[in-house]
């Protein structure tokens, strides 16, 4: 009878490795609150941001209507573990509604994949265990 040894991979991830799922956070604000959202957003342990300036589309009527200024905007996209997601969200929600000239939209996609371990830990801010240490 022969005996067979098993090994296990150091870097292979194993049951109870702490993998979180990420989402691209995208955040539409105006553009003079940009600095605001992404330092808003950093306390949600979110490594990875970058804004876009952007340029509503209404019409100056319909901006007039509804009490905007300007069209001049900023798109912010985030990576964000799905498990600080629904936090951020609602925290987006309640600073879209309190603070003044601080009107927004905000929404995630999840994302499928990220290529290499050091890109995941990074997205993830997983600083230690799991996968690839």
């Amino acid at each position: 009878m022969a005996l067979t040894k098993t090994t296990k991979k150091k870097n292979a991830p194993t049951a109870n490795s702490d993998i979180k799922k990420l989402k691209l956070l995208i955040t539409v604000v105006p553009r003079g609150k940009t600095e605001f959202f992404i330092d808003l957003l950093s306390g949600f342990e979110i490594n990875f941001q970058t804004s876009v300036t952007a340029q509503g589309t209404a019409q100056s009527e319909t901006l007039r209507l509804l009490g905007l200024d300007d069209s001049d905007k900023s798109v912010i996209f985030s990576i964000v573990r799905e498990d600080k997601s629904a936090e951020a969200l609602q925290t987006l929600g309640e600073k879209f509604e309190k603070v003044r000239g601080a009107k927004g939209i905000a929404f995630t996609t999840p994302l499928s994949s990220v290529i290499g371990v050091a890109v995941y830990r990074f997205f993830s801010n997983h600083k230690t265990g799991g996968i690839g240490q």
